[in-house]
């Protein structure tokens, strides 16, 4: 097959885009989960009845309850902007074709 002169392969990829804020995403969001999953231990360490975790704050059932939940919804807000940043970071190296020409890998 004979290729045009005009075609040149580098114009298939775009240009290199830093991936610093990606990155920065990314590293917020773990420290996100690593706090989500944290204050959920603490809720679940007072609703068992041990010494409360984090003082005053959690001596209760319902106190304890509502950092449970917290801590829950934390890590969930931490894994989603994870993953999210995740895909846009690799969405930046894909190449300028249809996208339904192309592998669905996630």
């Amino acid at each position: 097959m004979k290729l045009s002169d005009g075609f040149d392969a580098r114009r298939l990829r775009p240009k290199g885009q830093s991936n610093w804020r990606f990155r920065i995403g990314a590293a917020f969001a773990a420290l996100l989960a690593t706090s989500g999953v944290l204050l959920a231990m603490a809720g679940v360490a007072s609703l068992l009845g041990h010494a409360p975790a984090l003082g005053e704050m959690n001596t209760n059932r319902v106190g304890a309850a509502v950092i449970l939940v917290i801590g829950l919804f934390v890590l969930y807000l931490g894994v989603w902007l994870w993953r999210r940043c995740r895909r846009r970071s690799r969405q930046s190296r894909a190449l300028n074709m249809s996208p339904h020409l192309m592998k669905k890998h996630d």
